[in-house]
């Protein structure tokens, strides 16, 4: 069996919108400044975006904080294509305490995270119901730690309970991961060294 190339079809479905004249709504799923962007970079001259930091899974609050901020300093110094909008999400750690139960022990890309990735990326689909939008996406496929056809799957297994459409990725093709790296020196961005959660971090 073939492996999916996420690139390209991200690349096709823009190619059809640009033919025809459509600049449509996203809403994009960002789990930090520095992996926002590049994708922010590129998914700006194609889209109306709007931004969810979806993350209950970053267990401290002062981090949690403090990416958020950084993201909302990319977003107000970056010089983006079009307008991109943060939508107001609530902090939830508890909840992802919660899910997680019984994966503690879990391996960094097991199944604790693939339970991760479903309930940032359910709430990010939700929200793209709640605001209009066409699509939802997430910044998570840049990281070259994350596999990208896990992440993909699960995109498209939500999308099945919404009205939106779910965008394929693997931002971190096409030196999209350099490029971020890049970005996160010209901004001084704060680049964290663990995914978010306490399991992670020790």
């Amino acid at each position: 069996m073939n492996k999916r190339n996420y690139s390209k079809e991200l690349d096709a479905l823009i190619e059809e919108n640009r033919k025809n004249s459509v600049v449509p709504k996203l809403m994009l799923h960002a789990c930090c400044a520095c992996c926002a962007s590049y994708v922010l970079e590129y998914l700006s001259e194609h889209f109306e975006i709007y931004i969810a930091f979806v993350n209950p899974n970053i267990t401290e609050k002062d981090e949690y904080e403090y990416r958020k901020s950084e993201l909302e300093r990319l977003i107000h110094e970056m010089p983006l294509k079009s307008k991109v909008t943060i939508v107001p999400v609530d902090y939830t750690p508890q909840e992802f305490l919660f899910r997680v139960k019984g994966l503690e022990e879990e391996r960094e890309g097991g199944a604790r995270c693939a339970v991760c990735f479903n309930e940032r990326l359910k709430t990010t689909a939700y929200l793209a119901d709640e605001y209009g939008c066409d699509y939802f996406a997430t910044t998570l496929t840049i990281s070259p730690l994350k596999n990208a056809s896990i992440i993909n799957s699960i995109g498209e297994s939500v999308k099945k309970n919404v009205k939106s459409q779910y965008l394929p990725s693997d931002f971190k093709k096409k030196n999209g991961y350099k490029r971020s790296i890049e970005l996160s020196h010209e901004y001084n961005l704060y680049r964290q060294n663990y995914c978010g959660c306490i399991f992670s971090k020790n």
